[in-house]
């Protein structure tokens, strides 16, 4: 898969962008975005949340267990982990993005003196910001900075990212984005870790991406996967997607191909050997079973 916020960073050409520490403020140009995306789905992943707003265009993010339709004047947050872009190569997509990592998250919002007003909810992969005014003005302001000729000090930039965090979590709508601030400042770390496998174990991440996640070195990953899932991480992830891929496989509109994707596999004849030594028969035989059944 490929890293989002690394491609970002290495196409300075295609997104002009402003950086503070490891923080990034990027905004996207729609003509060449539009040609820089070559097919229509693209698998991607970041270490690091991000929200945008969409000036223009749409895409649909597709995650392990929903999509999500994303379209003009709609402001976003992303939580770290993978997903797939569904792209409409039609059209240009053009955001203002910000690139914001947990911890940048935990010491903006430790410093706010009035506690989080948050009641605890399920938490989705991506969720819709309420765009309120002062959110709507922040994104004016910083949309300025892009026709100067001259790049904004780094002090500025803190501040601006400061300043998101602070409107965003100030505002009582974004409930489900205040429980996901309060689970970085409050959650036990085994909690955190099944979070980002239950959400990302389809996508086929390298074990040590999948460690950067979870926010731990390669060694610590797999000592506190075996200590909650009570098995190997390998042996996990290849169970789930077996799974997922059967469930997929009885959706009757999933091609063989469309599943081993979706299911993070390398490739199809891998998917294929690995579903019949688990289920006993081959992908195939599951299709043509479901056809002869409507």
């Amino acid at each position: 898969m490929v890293n989002f916020y690394e491609r970002v960073l290495q196409q300075p050409n295609y997104y002009r962008q402003f950086n503070c520490s490891d923080s990034l403020i990027t905004v996207f140009n729609c003509p060449l975005e539009a040609r820089l995306m070559k097919s229509r789905f693209a698998d991607l992943w970041s270490q690091y949340n991000y929200l945008f707003y969409v000036v223009e265009g749409r895409k649909i993010w597709h995650t392990a267990h929903k999509h999500y339709a994303i379209g003009k004047e709609t402001c976003v947050f992303v939580r770290k982990g993978a997903w797939i872009f569904e792209n409409f190569l039609e059209e240009g997509f053009c955001v203002v993005l910000f690139f914001i990592p947990d911890d940048f998250i935990c010491n903006t919002l430790k410093a706010k003196l009035k506690p989080l007003d948050t009641t605890p909810t399920q938490i989705e992969p991506v969720i819709i910001v309420d765009q309120s005014d002062p959110l709507s003005a922040f994104f004016l302001s910083v949309s300025s900075y892009f026709s100067e000729t001259h790049e904004p000090d780094p002090s500025l930039l803190e501040l601006k990212f400061k300043e998101l965090i602070l409107t965003v979590a100030d505002n009582p709508k974004n409930g489900e984005l205040l429980s996901y601030f309060c689970s970085l400042l409050h959650e036990p770390q085994y909690i955190s870790l099944q979070r980002v496998m239950d959400e990302n174990y389809c996508f086929n991440l390298k074990m040590e991406e999948y460690a950067q996640l979870t926010n731990r070195s390669l060694s610590t990953f797999k000592r506190d996967f075996q200590k909650v899932y009570k098995t190997a991480p390998g042996k996990w992830l290849l169970e789930q997607r077996l799974n997922h891929a059967l469930r997929l496989l009885n959706d009757r509109h999933k091609t063989i191909s469309e599943t081993s994707f979706e299911s993070g596999f390398e490739n199809v004849s891998h998917f294929s050997r690995s579903f019949k030594k688990r289920f006993g028969v081959a992908p195939s035989a599951i299709r043509q079973e479901n056809a002869l059944n409507l």
